[in-house]
């Protein structure tokens, strides 16, 4: 298994491969999940407190962040904002079983997954790669997509609110893009994990918290959205803005467009 925590430079990574930093300070946790990582294709660094994970993350900029919730010093959610602060980066979350409220949390401060231990090594893997897979996706071609004072460019995965930048991350981008694509639709979490996230199967909470951050992006009063609308026992509607929420004129293709930015 990959246990030394030596870092390659930058340049010299094979072409395609992948780095990925774990920060764990349990070390045959860490030892298995870099063992795994390795054997998948991945470079992987290991690192075993808050602080060091910051500054490597700095240091080397990885493609990805293992990173365990319960950390000596800085625990995972500061380490969380605080490598975010430079731009996005995704991050896997590992959490203990039940805590479900850390769990919200680390999604909440832009975790784009999370694991509970004791976890599957093989399906931490499988979720690195769709966040990686996320991550790195060509967009997809075509006009920017508005409604109302949104704007987002696919290509350049730019979003503005009122000609300012919003600061999303990319699971936020992606959920608010496929909203703009379906107006006046909708969209149980089942069918957003499936086509934003690109699972079968997962902890819908996951949805209900990047709906949550979304809207305290979008929405004038979060606690009153007149975008992303609650359809209660089913899922969430995105009402354009304009449109008439009660229903009348607001089906697919209401209010929602593409067209360049204005």
């Amino acid at each position: 298994m990959s246990s030394a925590a030596v870092s390659v430079p930058p340049g010299d990574l094979p072409p395609g491969r992948r780095r990925i930093l774990v920060v764990d300070d349990d070390p045959t946790v860490a030892e298995v999940v870099a063992g795994y990582l390795d054997r998948a294709g991945f470079d992987v660094e290991r690192v075993a407190d808050g602080l060091s994970a910051v500054k490597r993350a700095a240091a080397v900029r990885p493609d990805l962040v293992v990173l365990d919730l319960m950390l000596p010093g800085m625990d995972g959610l500061e380490v969380c904002r605080r490598i975010r602060e430079d731009g996005p980066l995704p991050v896997v979350m590992l959490t203990a079983r039940g805590d479900e409220d850390d769990r919200i949390l680390g999604l909440e401060v832009g975790a784009d997954d999370y694991v509970t231990k004791p976890f599957s090594p093989r399906e931490l893997v499988l979720r690195v790669e769709s966040v990686l897979r996320r991550a790195g996706s060509t967009p997809a071609p075509g006009p920017w997509l508005r409604s109302g004072s949104l704007a987002l460019d696919p290509a350049a995965r730019r979003a503005l609110h009122g000609g300012a930048e919003l600061p999303l991350t990319i699971r936020e981008f992606d959920l608010l893009a496929f909203f703009l694509r379906h107006p006046g639709r909708v969209l149980g979490r089942e069918e957003l994990m499936r086509r934003v996230w690109g699972w079968e199967f997962g902890d819908l909470s996951t949805v209900t918290v990047h709906v949550r951050r979304l809207r305290e992006k979008v929405e004038e009063d979060p606690a009153r959205p007149r975008l992303i609308s609650t359809v209660w026992g089913v899922g969430y509607r995105f009402d354009p803005e304009g449109a008439d929420p009660s229903g009348s004129g607001g089906g697919e293709g209401a209010g929602g467009h593409e067209g360049g930015p204005q």
